[in-house]
């Protein structure tokens, strides 16, 4: 068969895989006395994998990585697979808001999304116990994630009857849930990301009360003293007042607002580097960056750790029991990538606002 003859979509992924083969082997003789250098190439590398195999991955990763690699990088080819989400999500949104009329659906739909909750893991079962003690939540946090992407991509006010979802909202217990010891023990990154999605909406402001709740429940000498599946609970949870903050990579955030956390990082680089998975690094180091502190030492370190895991024979950083399979690696990589490839400017969005 002529290369004619192919389908597009194979020629593009021919055209992809040449393009790995070729960072590959430039990766295998980086450049000695260029970190940066490396870090671009490291990244190049990552992102040829997963831009060929992007077709192949759930849709659920698809938007995940198209979503931040658009906002990395501004580049047209991601907005397809964008669009595609946001088709889906204002379907499911106006189906959603119309059933939130039903007596008694919305306490079913909680008890659904705790039966069906993932407890294949300790953290996972410590989750699913600790939702199914807060009631409708179980399935508003769900609602108020979509509802929040539906406001990022520009689509909030299409969906129709959207202010019954706000208001359904408004009226479930978000201070106590936020604030409670337990919750924040297991679910600190969620917290985080919650907190602002409520602000962002305009459903309730309860950032300054999230993080002293925080602050109380982790301070430095209760900090030194965790375990490592709640030190990275703590550390994933402190990522994510950034993260959040910059509405996903969309904007920078006030550093001297986030000092806390910064300093946070500041106290103990070591314990970071040996002990928090790459997917957890790799958000430190973006935290510094959306902070405009680009030139900080432990980014530089991160991204020098985050090279040193890299598989280059794979073109990815596989997990720490070693696996490549490219789904489940997909958020740890697409970190590497926006660490490694920072261009120091961030695209909002996309919208489709009509």
């Amino acid at each position: 068969m002529s290369l004619v003859a192919l389908h597009p979509r194979w020629l593009a992924w021919l055209a992809l895989g040449v393009l790995a083969l070729q960072l590959s082997a430039c990766a295998l003789q980086p450049a000695e006395g260029d970190p940066a250098e490396r870090h671009r190439q490291a990244a190049a590398l990552i992102r040829a994998t997963y831009d060929a195999a992007l077709p192949e991955l759930p849709a659920s990763k698809r938007r995940h990585y198209a979503q931040r690699l658009y906002r990395l990088t501004g580049e047209a080819r991601y907005l397809a697979d964008n669009h595609d989400y946001m088709a889906r999500l204002q379907a499911r949104l106006e189906s959603e808001v119309a059933m939130l009329a039903v007596p008694g659906r919305t306490e079913a739909l909680a008890r659904e999304s705790i039966d069906g909750y993932p407890r294949r893991t300790e953290k996972q079962r410590a989750r699913a116990a600790m939702l199914a003690d807060w009631g409708e939540i179980a399935y508003a946090r769900g609602l108020l994630f979509r509802m929040v992407q539906a406001d990022y991509h520009g689509l909030l006010q299409e969906i129709s009857g959207h202010e019954r979802a706000l208001d359904y909202l408004g009226e479930l217990p978000w201070e106590a849930f936020l604030t409670d010891p337990e919750v924040l023990r297991v679910y600190a990154a969620q917290v985080a990301n919650q907190v602002h999605y409520l602000h962002q909406l305009g459903v309730v402001d309860l950032r300054a009360e999230v993080e002293a709740a925080f602050r109380r429940r982790y301070p430095p000498e209760v900090v030194e003293g965790l375990d490592n599946r709640e030190y990275r609970n703590w550390l994933y949870g402190l990522t994510h007042f950034v993260i959040a903050a910059s509405r996903y990579y969309q904007q920078r955030v006030d550093g001297e607002a986030h000092a806390w956390v910064l300093t946070a990082f500041e106290s103990d680089p070591e314990r970071i580097l040996r002990e928090a998975t790459e997917d957890i690094q790799a958000e430190v180091a973006l935290s510094f960056l959306l902070a405009r502190q680009e030139q900080h030492p432990l980014v530089a370190r991160i991204r020098d750790v985050l090279v040193a895991a890299l598989d280059r024979e794979h073109g990815m950083i596989p997990s720490p029991a070693g696996s490549t399979d490219l789904a489940r690696g997909e958020h740890r990589n697409v970190l590497a990538i926006m660490v490694l490839g920072w261009q120091g400017r961030l695209h909002p969005g996309p919208c489709f606002d009509g």
